[in-house]
């Protein structure tokens, strides 16, 4: 049994060939933070602050 919606099952039987790249826009890393925070900011500062701090770790998956 697992907690996956049909729609992340879709797309675990969807393969696509991808490369990572990384993201250089500020302005994604921004709305990427906040959605982080929306969602997981009930757990407070000490769970959520060391997961936005580090911005080098978005990536983007590029198809190939």
């Amino acid at each position: 049994m697992t907690n996956w919606s049909d729609d992340e099952l879709i797309r675990i039987e969807h393969a696509e060939d991808v490369t990572f790249a990384e993201v250089f826009d500020s302005g994604v890393n921004d709305r990427v933070d906040a959605a982080y925070r929306t969602k997981y900011g009930r757990y407070g500062a000490s769970y959520v602050t060391p997961m936005v701090a580090s911005r080098d770790t978005t990536l983007k998956l590029v198809p190939r």
